[in-house]
């Protein structure tokens, strides 16, 4: 439900504290602290209350390329960075002072940044087509001479496009795939019974496991709570809009991809709801998903990057779900594995999620899942400026 999932550095704060490297829980806490807190003339309350985000350069110091943007796209823009070219912030920023210009490769990004957005305008009609990863694929430095045929095995090129191969005659229809997996799941009359779910598990983070608490009200409401050393962090959809809250900080608002994707996690009846939501569902070439084949299916609706999804070949049942996150230089993947499918009240339900995003993993492990009980509406509540302060940040 996160695409930033800034939270997810918040255990990581409390795993250093709590082995005494107190240089690197500061260290990450002020990173987390300088994306949090842009320089801005606004009080808690003001950024709490759900307005469209102002542009980058009213919020954010010494922009220079990304001017027009909006402030909450910025986060992501540097990630897309940090993830295409394998680097950390600091590879482009000095720390605590992200708005200075001291590092040359903050002003070559700046350069590389121009000459994207020219290629894009001038050979494509303005259609983003390139950008970092195209030619980085994860480097600093892109390559610029073919690998030998031993250097290949070693590192496999970059994968083909699936677009221009053919698909096998036997292939399922996007229609066939949907209904044989709500037939695995148990069935419509099954998964519609359900109206409340409420789960307990164990989230596994940098190595520290976290107590998770995870609440669906149908239709579409979902709580997801992470019980952390320095207070609990808290996402949530009620239905109409997101947002997310951690120890010491005020809420933040999902926008855009992020809310897209928060409400396919908290529609209880998701399954059912897959050509309502997609007016436009292809079938691509399978892929294999370990040592078993997978049927994929891309989703999209006007407007808005295209879901994945990928059902087993031979239970049926939903694998992964890729979705995709905005940004202004290229979309974000998180991708969710599901797996340990058990029967809860007559449907199957996965137990174990994986959740994937360049350079960060999770997995989520439940212990009990409890269908049709109640839930106080309270949980879906949007907390005060106040109510979301707990212990600080910093050591």
């Amino acid at each position: 439900m996160d695409p930033l999932d800034l939270p997810a550095d918040i255990p990581l704060i409390d795993l250093y504290k709590r082995q005494g490297n107190v240089v690197k829980a500061a260290e990450l806490a002020g990173k987390v602290s300088a994306a949090m807190d842009p320089p801005s003339n606004k009080t808690e309350d003001e950024i709490s209350q759900g307005s469209s985000p102002a542009m980058a350069e009213a919020v954010f110091k010494n922009i220079q390329v990304l001017k027009g943007v909006s402030s909450d796209q910025l986060i992501p823009a540097m990630r897309f960075i940090a993830a295409s070219l394998g680097v950390e912030c600091n590879y482009c920023h000095v720390q605590d002072h992200f708005d200075k210009d001291d590092k040359k490769p903050k002003q070559v990004a700046r350069d590389m940044m121009r000459m994207m957005f020219a290629i894009d305008k001038e050979s494509f009609a303005g259609n983003r087509e390139v950008t970092c990863y195209s030619c980085h694929r994860g480097s600093p430095k892109p390559e610029a001479v073919p690998m030998v045929d031993s250097e290949v095995e070693a590192k496999p090129r970059a994968a083909a496009g699936s677009g221009s191969e053919k698909l096998p005659v036997d292939m399922p229809t996007a229609d066939q795939l949907i209904d044989n997996y709500i037939r695995a799941l148990g069935g419509a009359v099954a998964i519609e019974k359900v109206a409340s779910r409420e789960e307990q598990g164990t989230t596994t983070l940098g190595g520290q496991a976290i107590r998770t608490e995870v609440f669906d009200q149908g239709p579409d409401k979902q709580a997801v709570i992470r019980h952390l050393p320095s207070g609990d962090s808290i996402t949530v959809f009620n239905g109409h809009e997101g947002w997310a809250s951690m120890p010491g900080r005020p809420v933040r608002d999902m926008h855009g991809s992020e809310l897209d994707a928060a409400q396919i996690d908290a529609d209880l009846h998701f399954p059912l709801h897959i050509k309502q939501a997609f007016p436009e569902l292809r079938v691509e070439y399978p892929e294999e998903i370990g040592d078993r084949e997978a049927y994929v299916m891309s989703c999209k609706k006007v407007g808005q990057p295209p879901v994945k999804l990928y059902f087993d070949k031979q239970s049926g049942l939903l694998e992964r779900i890729v979705q995709f996150a905005e940004s202004p230089l290229g979309l974000i993947p998180t991708q969710i594995d599901y797996d340990d499918y058990r029967i809860v009240d007559g449907v199957e339900t996965p137990f174990r999620w994986t959740i994937a995003r360049p350079g960060e993993s999770s997995m989520i492990q439940l212990e009990q899942i409890r269908q049709n009980v109640p839930i106080d509406d309270a949980k879906f509540r949007r907390p005060t400026s106040s109510a979301a302060v707990a212990k600080p940040l910093g050591p």
